[in-house]
């Protein structure tokens, strides 16, 4: 692995555990029920994503991996950001805000969220790949979909723009 993506990851993880340096009494307070998800507290979320579906497959994709961390806020709103290589094999990353709604349906473990932001690092020969991209800039809007299994571990479905969709699994901390 390059230094650069080393460097990134290690940033990421860095960020992640320096983030979650809550008080036991804090942790007890904001521990969810077993009605996961249906009511929000403040705490930390490590991301991280394996795959990506690519809906055309062009020679030039490489594999995808994502990290990263994100707050959730008690009202919903979240921000966060992520280090991944792109479908081409460059560094980048995203930070970003959004929010997440939860019981919009029957099914009280499914949730939808929505993040935009700015994506970095998509630089030449692939700087048209993402529109409105400026010497690696640009923004990015993510739609989400997801099922919380456990008040910890949840995963979700993420449309990034016309490329593709990502898996996503993801850790809550209290």
């Amino acid at each position: 692995m390059p230094f650069g993506r080393t460097a990134g990851l290690l940033l990421v993880l860095g960020l992640a555990f320096s983030a979650v340096r809550a008080q036991p009494e804090e942790l007890a307070a904001s521990a969810p029920g077993d009605d996961a998800g249906a009511e929000f507290v403040d705490h930390w979320r490590l991301i991280a994503s394996p795959y990506v579906y690519h809906y055309t497959d062009k020679p030039e994709h490489r594999p995808i991996y994502m990290l990263g961390v994100e707050r959730q806020r008690r009202d919903g709103w979240v921000w966060g950001g992520a280090y991944f290589s792109n479908s081409f094999g460059q560094p980048s990353g995203f930070a970003y805000v959004g929010k997440r709604f939860v019981n919009f349906s029957r099914h009280d473990k499914l949730f939808a969220q929505w993040s935009a932001g700015v994506l970095y690092g998509y630089k030449p020969p692939y700087e048209n790949e993402v529109p409105l991209n400026s010497h690696g800039f640009a923004p990015g809007v993510v739609l989400s979909l997801g099922w919380q299994f456990t008040p910890q571990f949840s995963i979700q479905l993420n449309q990034v723009g016309t490329a593709g969709m990502m898996f996503q699994l993801s850790i809550d901390l209290y």
